[in-house]
């Protein structure tokens, strides 16, 4: 069964804006478009405005007409659009599971502000089970695509950046993600492992024995790197990848990466708390920072 991506769309510049993105990522993966929208009238709204299915008909309409219009700019891509009457993070969340990615807008007021998510964004990234990128409403149209008579924007050096940390297997799907988006653009990836220096009492002979071994921190961190990439690099032998280690905080390094990234991809392990789930910390450090969409992926 072939997965579409997603689009949540309820006509805000921002949701657009994330239309706009999802539609360019469909067609460079070769893969159907679908828009969603969640209605729901509650029944206190209903003298407010008007007719129920009068109200019904409106957002049909608005979706048919966003549909129509994503059609005819990409006229190879197959769209579909569904409202979906239920809240907005049950209709999300559902969409998600049955997408290769889910799309949605935001709020951004540039570098330092960076993704102004609401209760339902904040929600659905942190229960999604498959990736969700935040598409921000000043989002480049054109980021990754070719200039009108000039070069592509990959030979700018523009590249996919993903996060890596621990073993191979903790980041598998979000390197996984990071390839088949670079392989769908051309594009390549810059894979960024951060390290710290540990508290002298995490050592144990074990990992003593290993940091000898390969010659230090930074020789073991750089053979942790490659020992994860190799696997994808079998798998995607034309995507070019550059390897990124550096000494410092995970979130800081992954902002200062590279120099406009088309894209920031990080994986998410929900952590629940007497309060509900959050984000971790370097996913909550590029949604609030990063200047380009950020692609959240969950770790299975």
């Amino acid at each position: 069964m072939t997965r579409p991506v997603t689009a949540g769309v309820d006509g805000s510049e921002e949701s657009l804006a994330a239309l706009a993105w999802a539609a360019r990522e469909a067609e460079r993966r070769g893969l159907p478009l679908r828009l969603v929208r969640a209605w729901h009238l509650e029944t206190r709204d209903a003298f407010d405005v008007g007719d129920r299915e009068t109200r019904r008909q409106e957002v049909r309409d608005s979706l048919a007409e966003a549909a129509r219009t994503v059609a005819e700019r990409h006229p190879g891509l197959t769209v579909t659009a569904d409202v979906v009457e239920d809240g907005a993070v049950d209709a999300l969340l559902a969409a998600a599971a049955e997408s290769e990615m889910l799309v949605l807008g935001s709020r951004g007021r540039g570098a330092l502000v960076g993704f102004l998510l609401g209760s339902v964004g904040q929600q659905v990234i942190t229960r999604a089970v498959r990736p969700v990128v935040l598409v921000r409403a000043e989002d480049d149209p054109s980021s990754g695509l070719p200039e009108q008579g000039g070069p592509p924007a990959e030979a700018a050096g523009r590249e996919i950046v993903v996060g890596q940390h621990g073993a191979p297997e903790d980041s598998a799907a979000a390197l996984r993600f990071a390839f088949e988006t670079a392989a769908a653009r051309g594009a390549t990836v810059r894979a960024v492992r951060a390290w710290t220096l540990p508290p002298v009492f995490a050592y144990s002979p074990g990992s003593l024995r290993l940091l000898d071994e390969a010659g230090g921190l930074e020789p073991y961190e750089r053979k942790a790197l490659a020992a994860a990439l190799q696997p994808w690099r079998e798998r995607f032998p034309d995507v070019p990848v550059v390897e990124h280690v550096e000494m410092g905080s995970a979130g800081e390094v992954l902002l200062t990466a590279a120099d406009r990234p088309q894209l920031m991809v990080v994986g998410r392990r929900a952590h629940r708390t007497a309060v509900g789930a959050r984000i971790g910390s370097v996913a909550y450090a590029m949604l609030h920072h990063a200047g380009c969409p950020v692609a959240v992926v969950p770790q299975t």
